[in-house]
């Protein structure tokens, strides 16, 4: 069954030039992964520091298989590098 992935983010101000690309390189390989259907980026109105990620996949198992990824635990030990408060990723099923 597949499940959506929400992935909040809070950068510290003055980083978003450096998330952006992170983001970008996260979504590249992701889309290469197996059980990837999509993913997209939004940037807080209210809070502009604030990215949530949503990402869509055909199962808890594909998401978990990319979230214990060695190369995404590169790009995301560069992202925490940048963050003001911890990166908080929950998946849920279509309700």
């Amino acid at each position: 069954m597949a499940i959506k992935v929400l992935i909040t983010r809070k950068v510290t101000k003055g980083k978003q030039r450096d998330l952006l690309p992170l983001l970008m390189e996260l979504r590249s390989k992701a889309m290469n992964q197996k059980g990837y259907i999509s993913g997209e980026t939004l940037k807080g109105i209210s809070d502009p520091d604030e990215f949530m990620v949503i990402s869509t996949w055909n199962s808890l198992e594909d998401w978990k298989a990319w979230d214990d990824n060695p190369t995404r635990g590169e790009i995301q030990a560069k992202i925490d590098a940048i963050l003001e408060e911890k990166t908080i990723a929950k998946a849920y099923l279509y309700g």
